[in-house]
C-alpha cells in the first residue's frame, strides 16, 4: 500500500470554492489561502442550524505505543456517511509542529482517510499557531517592557508573574530560563519558562472564543500576576487587550479544507487533551453544524481527557448537545491493556485481548454517565482475526453498545459504511440523552477536581500539594469557583502513572500545581509529572522529514 504522503499527492484535489459551493457556503464569504485552502468568517454560524444537526464525538481507549487511530477513525466516518447518502462535515484539531517533528509524523489522518493539502495542514497552514505564539509572546514583551519602563514608580512592579512564553517547538531545555541577564539595559532578571503552543491560554481562548470581540474580552481578564499588594494583574490593566485581538483577527476564523473524497473539513485550533482541553474550536464546530446534517469531531487521547474536557467544557461552554460518541478501539491497543508485550500484539492471543476490554469497559462506564448512546468503532489491521474482531463484537452486545468494523485507512469511505450506517441508525432510534456532567458549576474547584478523579478516572483520592491549596485558596478569593476544570496528566493511563496500563484502581491521584486560566474561564489541575513543555524522543520524527526534488517526504 502507498504511504500517506503518496496518497495525499495522488488526489486531483478540488478549489476550495468548490469545496465551499458544496456545503452552500457563500462565494463571498471565502478567504482564501492559496486554491485549496480558506478561512470562513465565523459571522457565518447559524445558532438555529446548530442545535437541529446531528453532532458525533469520536474518542478511544486509553493510547498506547501502538497507535489508536481516532483521527483516521473520524475523517473515515464523514467519508461513510457520505457514501450513505447523508452530508456530513468533519470537525479537528490543527496539528501541532512539536509532535509532527517528533512522536507523531503529523496528525492529518491516515492512509485513504486523510485531510488534505496534507503537507500545509501539518505543517504552518494558515499561521494559526504562529499567530497565537506571537500573541502569547507580545503579552510577556509588554509585561516585560511595562516592569522595565516603570522601575522605581511608587506602587508599580508585580511580587509574582504567572504568565511564561511559548513555541510550537518540543524544547525541553526551556522549560525553566532566566531571562534579563547582560546587564540593566536588557531587562530585569526573572526566572520565566516556556510551554508548548497548544498548551498556552491563548489557544484556549481562540477555541472557546465566539467571535473577536468576546477573545478580545478574554484576553483582557488573562491573570498576569500579582502585585505588591496581593491584587491580581491583568492583561486589560496594560491596556494592550487590542493590541493582541489584533494579531488575532483572522486566526479567530475557522479554516476549510477538505478531505480525500473532497468532504468538506473545518480544522481550527489545536490544544492538546493531556495539557490543555484536546478539542477543536467551538467557532469550527459551530460552522461545520452551520452547513452540515452529520458533523464529527474528535477530542484528543482517550476518553478519560478529551472526551471528559469535551464535555464538561466545551460542550458546557458553548451549548453544544452531541447525539451519540464514537469510541475507537484497536485489537492491538486492548492487548497492550491486556498485559501482552508491544513485540507480540500483532499475533493472535484471545487471552490478551479479552483482558484488554478492561479498559474499554471502564471508557464506556464513563461515557454512560454523560448520557451518551455509544457505537465502539474497531479500527482494523492487517494482522487482526476474525475470531478476535468477533470476540470484541460479542463483548459490545453484552455491554448494550453498537459495534462495528472501520477500515477507512484502506478503503476509504467505503471502508467505513458500516460504521456510517450504525451511526445514524443509533442516532435516529436512540440519540443520547442531554448532557450530564460530572460536576456543577457551583461546586468548588477542589470538588471538581475530586468529582473528575474519583467518578471519571477511579482514584480513591486526591491529595493536593501546598502550591495547589495556595491556589485553590486564590481562586476562592478571586470568585472563579464556578469555572470548569482541565486536568493536566499523563494520556497513557486513568492514573498519573503512564505505565499504569489497563485499569489502575484504588490510586491517589496528587495534584502538584493549579493553574488559572482568567481569559480562559476554567482552572488547569497539574497531575503527577506532566510537563506543560513536551521533549523530543530518541529518534525524533524530524529524521525522516526531508524535501527532495522539491516535495516533502516523511509527513504522515
Amino acid at each position: 500500500m502507498k504511504t500517506d504522503i503518496e496518497i495525499a499527492r495522488s488526489i486531483k484535489l478540488k478549489k476550495v470554492e468548490e469545496i465551499a459551493n458544496e456545503i452552500h457556503v457563500l462565494s463571498d464569504e471565502v478567504m482564501n489561502y492559496g486554491k485549496f485552502v480558506a478561512k470562513i468568517s465565523v459571522k457565518q454560524i447559524d445558532e438555529e442550524k446548530v442545535k437541529k444537526n446531528n453532532l458525533i464525538l469520536v474518542t478511544a481507549i486509553t493510547p498506547t505505543k501502538a497507535g489508536i487511530g481516532k483521527t483516521t477513525v473520524s475523517i473515515g466516518l464523514a467519508l461513510g456517511l457520505e457514501k450513505i447518502g447523508k452530508r456530513a462535515i468533519v470537525a479537528l484539531r490543527e496539528p501541532s509542529l512539536g509532535p509532527c517533528f517528533g512522536m507523531k509524523g503529523g496528525a492529518a489522518g491516515g492512509g485513504y482517510a486523510q485531510v488534505l493539502p496534507m503537507e500545509d495542514i501539518n505543517l504552518h497552514f494558515t499561521g494559526d499557531f504562529h499567530a497565537i505564539t506571537s500573541a502569547n509572546n507580545m503579552i510577556s514583551a509588554l509585561l516585560d517592557n511595562y516592569l522595565y519602563q516603570n522601575r522605581g514608580v511608587d506602587g508599580i512592579g508585580l511580587k509574582e508573574i504567572l504568565w511564561k512564553r511559548v513555541l510550537d517547538v518540543n524544547d525541553r531545555g526551556l522549560r525553566k530560563i532566566v531571562t534579563g541577564l547582560g546587564g540593566s539595559a536588557n531587562g530585569i532578571p526573572e526566572e520565566t519558562g516556556f510551554d508548548i503552543t497548544p498548551a498556552s491560554e491563548i489557544m484556549a481562548i481562540l477555541c472557546l472564543s465566539k467571535d473577536l470581540d468576546d477573545l478580545k474580552r478574554r484576553v483582557g481578564e488573562i491573570l498576569l500576576g500579582f502585585d505588591f499588594n496581593n491584587n491580581p494583574v491583568k492583561v486589560k490593566h496594560l491596556h494592550i487587550e487590542g493590541a493582541i485581538a489584533v494579531l488575532m483577527k483572522n486566526a479567530i476564523n475557522p479554516n476549510l479544507v477538505q478531505t480525500t473524497e473532497h468532504t468538506a473539513a473545518f480544522i481550527h485550533g489545536g490544544p492538546f487533551a493531556n495539557i490543555a482541553h484536546g478539542c477543536n474550536s467551538i467557532a469550527a464546530t459551530k460552522m461545520a453544524l452551520t452547513y452540515g446534517d452529520y458533523v464529527v469531531t474528535e477530542a484528543g487521547f482517550g476518553a478519560d481527557l478529551g472526551a471528559e474536557k469535551f464535555f464538561n467544557i466545551k460542550c458546557r461552554k458553548g451549548g453544544l448537545q452531541p447525539k451519540l460518541t464514537v469510541i475507537v478501539a484497536t485489537s492491538q491497543g486492548l492487548k497492550m491493556h491486556g498485559g501482552v508485550p508491544l513485540a507480540d500484539i500483532q499475533r493472535p492471543d484471545k487471552a490478551g485481548l479479552v483482558k484488554g476490554f478492561e479498559n474499554l469497559d471502564k471508557h464506556i462506564e464513563n461515557l454512560k454517565k454523560f448520557g451518551q448512546n455509544i457505537v465502539v468503532a474497531f479500527n482494523k489491521y492487517a494482522t487482526d482475526t476474525d475470531d478476535e474482531i468477533n470476540l470484541l463484537r460479542e463483548h459490545c452486545q453484552e455491554q448494550g453498545v453498537g459495534f462495528a468494523v472501520n477500515n477507512a485507512f484502506a478503503e476509504g469511505g467505503n471502508g467505513a459504511k458500516e460504521l456510517a450506517q450504525i451511526v445514524v441508525d443509533t442516532i435516529e432510534k436512540t440519540p443520547s440523552e442531554p448532557l450530564r456532567f460530572t460536576y456543577e458549576d457551583s461546586d468548588s474547584i477542589r470538588t471538581k477536581i475530586e468529582k473528575i478523579a474519583c467518578e471519571i478516572y477511579g482514584a480513591e483520592s486526591v491529595v493536593f500539594n501546598e502550591r495547589a491549596e495556595k491556589i485553590l485558596k486564590l481562586a476562592k478569593q478571586m470568585d472563579i469557583e464556578h469555572f470548569p476544570v482541565c486536568i493536566a496528566k499523563t494520556q497513557y493511563s486513568f492514573s498519573a502513572n503512564p505505565k499504569a496500563y489497563g485499569v489502575e484502581k484504588g490510586f491517589k491521584l496528587k495534584i502538584n500545581d493549579i493553574v488559572i486560566n482568567n481569559g480562559a474561564e476554567f482552572i488547569v489541575a497539574i497531575a503527577g509529572e506532566i510537563m506543560r513543555m513536551p521533549g523530543l524522543p530518541k529518534r525524533p520524527q524530524a529524521i525522516n522529514i526531508d524535501i527532495v526534488n522539491g516535495e516533502v517526504e516523511g509527513l504522515s
